[in-house]
């Protein structure tokens, strides 16, 4: 989400940096590499202020973290190190820089899931796992340094990113995949031999689950919307979807179409952590910020990743060959 934010940015007239440490993001999805990234983590406190105040960054977006439910479930120790510390030491290096502005990427899994769909801002955060513990951490600590030292902030709670720039230069790639949309893909292209369904018996309207999924150019949208809203006394959060939910089975059967393929399917346990609805009700930041998203349909969303997934097959390898 970072890089396709940066992208945007640039496209909009924004000056705009990367800072990653390359543990699960691509050299390759920042353009011109050499000048617009920095290799860095957020455990080092010094690199971050040297960065800072090197490149006279005015606004930071974060989008630094550990993502995968599943992993933070197991390994809950590495999500309270990068996640809560790295975004202490991201914090503290702003306010030595005088860096003021903040847009904050948090997430869904912050809500208690036996709330009402569509998920409002004001509704219930009780996180069922420690990624979305870790999310809500960072928020409460968002908060107290707004007030006591007047960070301006915007926390965006995502929904399920998803998609792939329109240009098809630039795509969903992870060293270790977890997004539905594209491990759908990589089955018809010979990556994988079936595409898992965790569970079947959801209570939902083909048993699978339902998701809230948002274009990343939408997504970037947003922040950018967000970013130029920034201002003293300033502290908001919203949510990022679209005010609507697609099924797991849905999903698949909207990749079918727009590759006109059969993909199989293999039913597997549920998940620990799994709600079986997610879905955003977004009408706080179309009212607020004016935003408005492109893609609004799955097949939309869909197309767009299709089309990075055929013309680089193997991801960021073949753009880098």
């Amino acid at each position: 989400m970072g890089s396709a934010c940066l992208r945007w940015l640039l496209a909009h007239g924004h000056e705009a940096f990367a800072y990653d440490n390359l543990s699960a993001g691509n050299r390759a999805a920042v353009p011109e590499t050499e000048q617009r990234l920095v290799v860095g983590d957020l455990t080092d406190s010094a690199s971050l202020s040297a960065t800072l105040e090197q490149l006279e960054i005015e606004a930071v977006m974060h989008f630094a973290a550990l993502a995968s439910v599943p992993e933070s479930v197991a390994a809950p120790e590495s999500y309270w190190r990068t996640n809560v510390v790295g975004t202490k030491n991201l914090l503290d290096a702003m306010r030595a820089c005088r860096v003021a502005k903040l847009i904050f990427s948090s997430t869904a899994a912050t809500y208690a899931f036996t709330d009402r769909m569509p998920l409002t801002e004001a509704s219930e955060q009780n996180p069922a796992t420690p990624y979305g513990t870790t999310k809500l951490a960072c928020e409460a600590m968002i908060r107290d340094y707004h007030n006591a030292y007047g960070l301006q902030y915007t926390i965006m709670r995502y929904f399920n990113a998803s998609g792939a720039d329109p240009d098809g230069e630039y795509g969903e790639d992870r060293k270790n995949e977890s997004h539905l949309i594209p491990l759908v893909l990589y089955v018809p292209m010979g990556r994988r031999e079936k595409v898992l369904v965790y569970g079947d018996d959801w209570g939902t309207r083909d048993g699978t689950c339902v998701r809230d999924y948002v274009h990343n150019d939408d997504i970037a949208q947003a922040h950018q919307l967000a970013l130029d809203a920034l201002a003293p006394g300033v502290a908001r959060t919203y949510n990022i979807g679209t005010d609507r939910g697609v099924t797991v089975l849905e999903v698949v059967r909207a990749c079918e179409k727009v590759l006109g393929a059969k993909i199989p399917v293999e039913f597997a346990p549920r998940r620990p952590g799994d709600p079986a609805i997610l879905v955003a009700s977004c009408d706080k930041v179309k009212a607020e910020l004016g935003w408005r998203p492109r893609y609004d349909t799955i097949e939309a969303i869909v197309e767009t990743a299709y089309a990075w997934h055929r013309k680089y097959p193997n991801g960021y390898a073949d753009k880098r060959a």
